[in-house]
């Protein structure tokens, strides 16, 4: 049998796996045009036009055992190089090659922090609601999640913060814009959680650090900035993914940044190239190392999911739903007209609607709609929200 451990882990992935082999049933039965499945945050935006043209160009132009060939379980040098220098021209940092590791996505970066400074029984503080999976990303560490309640705008409360960090807190892990809410914090947010680790980390005479999950900062609206917390919190790890950013998320490319501030950055950076390489990951894929580094300055069309953005979110408003527009991401958080949102996700199946619970992500009583869909999905699915609005006799406008 397996591991005690991991069958938590295995329950819930089988209410994952049913939720998407529902969707295949219903296009099955109705045809994908009728089902407006919005459970799986996998992007729908295009690839830029020039990341094609790079991956075929880096294949001609590199010399085999080059392209293919081991590297340094950092990455390659002049990749990491490039990046730095990229950041460096985006938000005034100092970074050079050996504060930069390239990882296998997001989750791989997250998993070596994580492992890097968590000791056995430490504690990982995390916002309420959060992205399931971190659960997992911590118990790997042997660390112990600490859920935080954020207030009624989903935004951390710092008194809560402050009643959260004990002296078994090892790291406090953030993500914005988030998932699932689509919420970006603030500069005064950021400064805020800053000022309470400082003072935290003086109280307890030890480090803790601040992990920065940033997979959707690119996708930020209305003109919205996303702070660059090193430059508020010297232990801080950034964890990139371009997934999001260059709709890339089956290519599994991303970075972790260990920034010169942080304490021991030599040394740590050392630990977690060490960390890379036995996780089993050994080094990042080498093709999409150099066609981030050829592709630095390309993103996603933003318009694409901004335009989605508005037409869902008005088009439930209409329908007289409870939700917030969303800041940045591409999910939509939205309130459930009754207080079993399984109930309410239960029903919306029936209409072909699909959604997330959102008791998966610590916040009962929400539904998340990820929006990386295509416009046509969005504008088809919104009589079907109608119908589901008056069934629970919500006022339609």
């Amino acid at each position: 049998m397996i591991s005690e451990r991991l069958k938590p882990l295995m329950a819930n992935n089988s209410a994952v796996r049913m939720m998407f082999e529902e969707g295949n049933r219903l296009r099955a039965e109705y045809g994908k045009d009728k089902v407006f499945d919005f459970s799986l945050g996998n992007p729908d935006a295009p690839v830029p036009e020039e990341i094609s043209k790079a991956i075929k160009d880096i294949v001609d132009e590199t010399p085999v055992m080059e392209l293919h060939g081991y590297m340094s379980n950092a990455g390659y040098e002049d990749v990491r190089a490039t990046i730095a220098e990229h950041l460096n021209k985006l938000h005034g940092t100092s970074f050079g090659k050996n504060n930069i590791l390239m990882t296998v996505g997001a989750a791989s970066a997250l998993n070596i922090a994580l492992k890097t400074v968590v000791n056995p029984g430490e504690e990982v503080v995390i916002f309420a609601p959060y992205f399931l999976e971190y659960n997992w990303y911590v118990n790997n560490a042997d660390g112990v999640v600490v859920p935080c309640q954020t207030d009624e705008n989903f935004l951390p409360d710092m008194k809560r913060l402050e009643e959260c960090i004990t002296e078994k807190t090892r790291a406090v892990l953030i993500n914005t814009p988030h998932n699932p809410t689509g919420v970006v914090y603030s500069e005064e947010v950021i400064k805020g959680i800053a000022e309470v680790l400082e003072k935290k980390q003086k109280e307890y005479d030890r480090a803790i650090f601040l992990i920065s999950d940033e997979p959707y900062r690119e996708l930020a609206y209305d003109g919205i900035k996303v702070p660059y917390i090193t430059k508020y919190y010297d232990n801080t790890f950034v964890v990139y993914s371009y997934s999001k950013s260059l709709s890339l998320p089956g290519d599994r490319i991303g970075y972790l940044v260990v920034p010169p501030d942080m304490e021991d950055s030599e040394f740590v950076f050392e630990t977690v190239t060490a960390v890379n390489r036995i996780s089993g990951a050994v080094n990042a894929p080498s093709i999409q190392q150099k066609l981030v580094a050829r592709c630095i300055d390309s993103k996603v069309n933003l318009e694409y999911y901004d335009r989605n953005r508005k037409t869902l979110y008005n088009g439930l408003k209409e329908c007289g739903f409870e939700c917030v527009m969303p800041q940045g991401a591409f999910y939509l958080f939205l309130k459930s007209p009754v207080e079993d949102a399984g109930e309410f996700c239960n029903a919306a199946k029936k209409y072909n609607i699909l959604m997330v619970n959102g008791a998966s992500f610590k916040a009962p009583g929400y539904v998340r709609l990820a929006y990386c869909v295509s416009h046509e999905t969005i504008e088809n699915s919104l009589p079907a929200f109608k119908k589901l609005a008056e069934e629970y006799n919500l006022n339609t406008l």
